[in-house]
């Protein structure tokens, strides 16, 4: 009798256990299909700029910020009556060239000669603060601007919609550029990116960076 109870109790405790992985498979399946649609729907709503130091001298990471500072000046003149992600992108495509010229005159007038290598395409990037809007790490279409041997420490800030500041810690974002994302986004997708006060909305968001950050979730593009 004891041996059958044995048993029966084993039998069970077996199923409870098998219940519980599938459930955790389950749970885990359906967090990555979550994070993946939101992830999906904040990268494609952005477009952004990376520009890489030659290196981490103090020089090279001052010459980093005067060529930031250039750049931003011309694609805010450039940029500023567009109001679509694909028309910043083909405008920005269409005077690569331009922010060539632009970055390697900056340099020469500096003092310096390296060359610089100007790319679009879709890059990893890591969570960022913009102001009051935050961006989990990710893969996002960029133009990615590299300052000679490109080893030095990276800059970061969004073309498109308008977050690019030059002192990010004291800087407010747009309202024009809040509304696009509003639009672009769902009501829950741009409470992740814009306020931190809600415990539910503090956990999706880490849930994002640490499936992102573990490579869960891979380059859609």
């Amino acid at each position: 009798m004891k041996t059958l109870l044995s048993i029966i109790c084993s039998k069970k405790v077996k199923y409870s256990f098998f219940l519980i992985i599938l459930l955790c498979i389950y749970i885990l399946v359906c967090a990555i299909s979550y994070v993946d649609a939101v992830s999906t729907d904040i990268e494609n709503s952005v477009f952004r700029l990376h520009v890489i130091a030659n290196s981490n001298t103090d020089e090279d990471q001052n010459l980093k910020y005067i060529v930031r500072d250039n750049l931003i000046e011309y694609m805010n003149v450039l940029v500023k009556d567009f109001s679509s992600k694909e028309e910043v992108i083909n405008i920005v495509n269409s005077h690569k060239d331009d922010f060539y010229s632009i970055a390697k005159q900056t340099i020469l007038n500096n003092g310096y000669n390296y060359d610089v290598n100007i790319e679009i395409g879709n890059f990893d990037f890591p969570t960022k603060n913009y102001g009051d809007i935050s961006l989990p790490a990710g893969y996002y279409d960029a133009l990615r601007v590299k300052i000679g041997e490109a080893k030095g420490e990276n800059w970061w800030c969004v073309m498109f919609p308008p977050l690019c500041f030059v002192n990010i810690s004291s800087g407010v974002v747009p309202e024009e550029s809040k509304e696009y994302m509003k639009n672009e986004l769902s009501d829950e997708e741009y409470n992740l990116i814009s306020k931190k006060d809600s415990g539910s909305i503090q956990f999706k968001f880490k849930l994002i960076e640490w499936l992102q950050n573990t490579n869960i979730l891979t380059a859609k593009k």
